[in-house]
């Protein structure tokens, strides 16, 4: 008997020191990530993560995310099939408009389409009404994004991000006629 078969209980073939790659997943049956409502589970992987996305611009905490939930504001994730949190997104609305309040996406994740699937998530929610929200200057495949979503930029804030000091536009999506009459045309 061999050293190969004394260790895997069968006989290895000739050339046995190529490694054989592991089988990769086809795309077509990887699960398709998904929105989920946040759960106050989900607060402190969402914080840690604002912490690495936002570490100067005075990034929220724990206890905001928690105000947030209690106050029934619009929160979602996108979540691994472990439960690792990939993104995260909120909005707060009222009669006529609603706010983008953060929109964030792990750095391994990022240009994967999961910031477009959050967003998308906060529109349909957002229903008819206007929706503002703000962007750093700098971050330009966010405003690339909210671009093609329908928003434009109606002003500039200055030194809106503190403490970094960053500007921000502030964008708008004016309200959506389609959605009021339940998509009808």
């Amino acid at each position: 008997m061999t050293k190969a078969t004394q260790r895997h209980g069968h006989p290895e073939p000739m050339g046995s020191g190529i490694t054989r790659p592991m089988p990769v997943q086809p795309l077509s049956t990887r699960p398709t990530p998904q929105t989920e409502p946040m759960e106050w589970w989900d607060i402190e992987q969402v914080a840690a993560l604002e912490i690495g996305l936002f570490p100067t611009d005075s990034p929220w905490t724990s206890a905001m995310f928690w105000s947030e939930l209690a106050a029934g504001h619009h929160y979602v994730v996108v979540r691994a099939p472990g439960g690792v949190v990939h993104g995260y997104a909120g909005l707060a609305s009222g009669d006529d408009e609603a706010e983008v309040q953060t929109i964030g996406v792990a750095p391994e994740r990022q240009g994967h389409g999961i910031g477009r699937l959050l967003l998308e998530d906060l529109l349909a929610a957002a229903g008819p009404r206007r929706v503002l929200l703000d962007v750093r200057t700098d971050n330009l495949p966010a405003i690339k994004l909210y671009e093609s979503c329908g928003f434009t930029r109606i002003g500039l804030r200055r030194r809106y991000y503190q403490p970094s000091g960053a500007d921000a536009y502030t964008m708008d999506r004016p309200p959506n006629e389609d959605a009021a009459r339940g998509g009808q045309q």
